[in-house]
């Protein structure tokens, strides 16, 4: 019986519960190509950059996770450069490989506007693990130097954050927590530590329950965070940060969170976009120009039934993979396939040590119990991950 060649684009949420789902048939060979050997687990970043997790707990490798299936899955380590939808072949910068069916899952990258001078220079982003790395890093040795400097000196640790999303709102906070418990449990001298909270909104976490954006402002305040709305970035240089009011803030470091855009694929693509770049599907989730490939996971913007964009989470990428597995099934069983009807199941926002607050299907959790949900959930994902990897472990030295 012939084969179903399926190449899935992309190891982040969607492609790998895109990957799961399919594997389960013995008849799909399945192929997964990333230029990075790991899947990075971005929901934990904010635990990364305050040290409560080193990137081996934040981080799974690809080439055990497709090992531990049963001979129906490979990865290959290389970038994809553009796609031949003609002649359905992937074109890498290595090779070139053929499918049946195709699922690109490719997510998205921080955004550094070039309207924005020194923003590339002077910002870090914290999309990408590598980035993610060096700026926990460069936290950690401010840290250092102001210990250091204890005695002699008390200068203030400024941290920027450009972006009152999830992902800025939720960096802030835990570095303001962290950084607040390092001082007072080594007793240290100096303590004085400033972050700033860039939004360009009337009120941080746009789009967000007006209940956990009121809770979320009030835990950032407790945390001793400035937030400053209505103001965006114009200018970076290597210790200061203009905004859009005049204003100039000193800082050591700052973190960009304001904005994100389609990976680099995304743009060597011949395919319908919408006005933001991101790759237009249909209602069943396939490039509608190109039947049976199947866009998934944050290279594509999809609507709830009341026409709003469903915000871009890992939630929502796990069920588009679902959805995008069962009708990539359907085709190959020449069955009509299946609408999406993919809405938010909940939003779980940590803010700080011991503290989050949640929205799970209608009911509202803040505090230590919200907290435990979240990280329930995000030791759950890791869990499974790391036991399928654990697996193709197993068998790559037992040969």
């Amino acid at each position: 019986m012939k084969k179903n060649k399926i190449i899935v684009i992309g190891g982040g949420y969607a492609g790998l519960r895109t990957i799961e789902k399919l594997a389960k048939n013995p008849q799909n060979d399945i192929m997964l190509l990333d230029k990075n050997p790991y899947h990075f687990m971005q929901t934990e970043v904010y635990d990364l950059i305050a040290n409560e997790e080193d990137f081996a707990q934040v981080s799974v490798d690809l080439f055990t996770f497709c090992m531990g299936f049963d001979e129906n899955v490979v990865f290959y380590k290389q970038d994809v450069t553009n796609i031949d939808f003609i002649n359905k072949k992937v074109i890498t910068d290595v090779n070139r490989f053929s499918y049946d069916y195709l699922v690109l899952a490719v997510g998205s990258r921080t955004k550094f506007m070039s309207n924005v001078k020194g923003l590339r220079e002077y910002a870090h982003g914290i999309k990408a693990l590598h980035r993610a790395m060096y700026f926990k890093q460069k936290f950690e040795m401010s840290l250092f130097k102001r210990v250091d400097e204890s005695g002699t000196s008390c200068n203030a640790l400024n941290i920027v954050i450009a972006g009152g999303g999830l992902s800025g709102v939720e960096i802030a906070a835990q570095m303001a927590s962290f950084s607040l418990d390092f001082y007072s449990n080594n007793n240290f001298i100096c303590r004085k530590l400033n972050i700033v909270l860039i939004n360009s909104g009337e009120h941080i976490l746009k789009g967000i329950d007006k209940k956990l954006v009121q809770k979320s402002d009030e835990r950032l305040k407790k945390l001793e965070i400035t937030i400053k709305n209505n103001r965006k970035v114009v200018e970076v240089k290597q210790n200061s940060v203009k905004l859009s009011c005049g204003e100039v803030l000193q800082m050591d470091f700052m973190i960009f969170a304001g904005g994100v855009e389609p990976n680099h694929l995304i743009y060597a693509l011949k395919v319908d976009k919408n006005e933001k770049g991101y790759v237009v599907s249909n209602e069943f989730l396939e490039i509608p120009e190109h039947k049976g490939t199947f866009v998934i996971g944050d290279c594509t913007t999809i609507y709830d039934s009341n026409d709003e964009i469903v915000a871009p989470t890992a939630d929502t990428a796990e069920q588009m993979a679902e959805l995008c597995a069962k009708n990539i099934d359907r085709l190959i069983n020449n069955k009509p396939l299946i609408e999406h009807k993919i809405k938010s199941r909940g939003v779980l926002i940590a803010l700080g040590r011991g503290y989050a607050v949640s929205k799970i299907f209608g009911m509202y959790f803040s505090g230590y119990i919200a907290f435990i949900m979240k990280k329930a959930v995000e030791r759950l994902y890791a869990k499974k991950l790391d036991m399928q990897s654990h697996k193709g472990c197993k068998k790559i030295f037992k040969d």
